[in-house]
């Protein structure tokens, strides 16, 4: 007889709910969160930048089966250059849950760069690890006593994980592009179901427009794909007086983005920011709108350790 389990039926569930080609956590405002998407992006506006995100996904969900609640994600990380060996370093701390699957990363990024005339070459490696925890008191058996179904309670396990990849900025457009989950790292939790980390490529691009002095426009996008479908995410925003900001987010067959921001202090070294997803595609499956707050904090920057940093909301995120 074939036997009948929900051990991986939830979790698959939600990540094939969340998006086709997204194993990995999305975020509405990844024009601010790019050491995320690429390694190479350590460094590279040189400013040392603190920043941490909270993204609550199909807010108010519950699962008819199971439990959970709605996924969410939780993210600290900081970037910094090196200038003295032309480089920079980033790190990030991730936390993201779905439902009875938890993933917890931590991640650190080296990036090595080439200077231009009026232009920036990275080249970027990433490293760290990736542990996945079950809570199988959370799944519903339809066979109970089925031995596929451990019963364990909460079960975790630790993987390496490895990314790449190659950014390029001028002072009015830039693109990356970045591999991850290069390690093809699996879990098993001892039952013989086997759940791999699917390699991922991302591009980042955007390219600002100025106006005029007060008023500047930053159009972006960012495509996803892990090799077996892809997801494309445009965005257009505009700020005035590099002090607020708003704009919209299209995310292919699945939301509409509103997304704003603010600076605080005379120095613009805070900031905040938000982004409202309203989903247009399975509404009958989720929740129709999702959450996301930002807030990121810069150092100063030490006059004598590198080239004079202009103030702008290009590279300022």
């Amino acid at each position: 007889m074939v036997k009948k389990f929900t051990l991986l039926g939830i979790s698959f569930t939600l990540l094939a709910l969340r998006l086709s080609a997204q194993q990995d956590p999305q975020f509405s405002q990844y024009m601010f969160n790019t050491i995320y998407f690429n390694p190479a992006f350590a460094g590279v506006d040189g400013v040392t930048r603190l920043s941490g995100t909270f993204r609550s996904q199909w807010t108010g969900y519950q699962p008819t089966v199971g439990g959970g609640g709605a996924p969410t994600t939780e993210m600290i990380s900081m970037t910094t250059p090196i200038y003295k060996l032309n480089s920079g370093f980033g790190a990030y701390i991730l936390n993201d849950k779905l439902g009875p699957q938890n993933n917890l990363e931590a991640q650190a990024s080296y990036a090595y760069h080439l200077g231009f005339k009026d232009s920036k070459l990275s080249f970027g490696l990433r490293v760290g690890m990736f542990a996945q925890s079950l809570n199988t008191g959370l799944y519903r058996a339809i066979d109970q006593g089925d031995p596929l179904i451990p019963d364990q309670g909460t079960i975790s396990q630790v993987r390496p994980d490895m990314a790449a990849g190659v950014y390029y900025r001028k002072e009015k457009y830039y693109i990356g592009v970045s591999f991850d989950h290069l390690l093809k790292s699996t879990f098993n939790f001892g039952v013989g179901q086997r759940s791999a980390l699917q390699p991922h490529a991302y591009v980042t691009g955007g390219y600002f427009y100025e106006a005029n002095f007060d008023l500047k426009f930053q159009f972006s996008a960012l495509v996803s794909s892990d090799f077996t479908s892809t997801t494309t995410t445009v965005s257009a925003l505009g700020y005035i007086k590099d002090t607020m900001w708003g704009g919209l987010s299209f995310r292919q067959s699945d939301a509409i983005t509103l997304i704003l921001g603010y600076s605080l202090f005379k120095d613009k070294s805070m900031k905040i920011g938000y982004s409202l997803d309203y989903i247009v595609s399975n509404q009958q499956a989720k929740q129709p709108t999702s959450s996301e707050f930002m807030l990121t904090y810069e150092l100063p920057t030490n006059p004598g350790a590198g080239k004079k940093i202009v103030r702008t909301p290009r590279y300022r995120h």
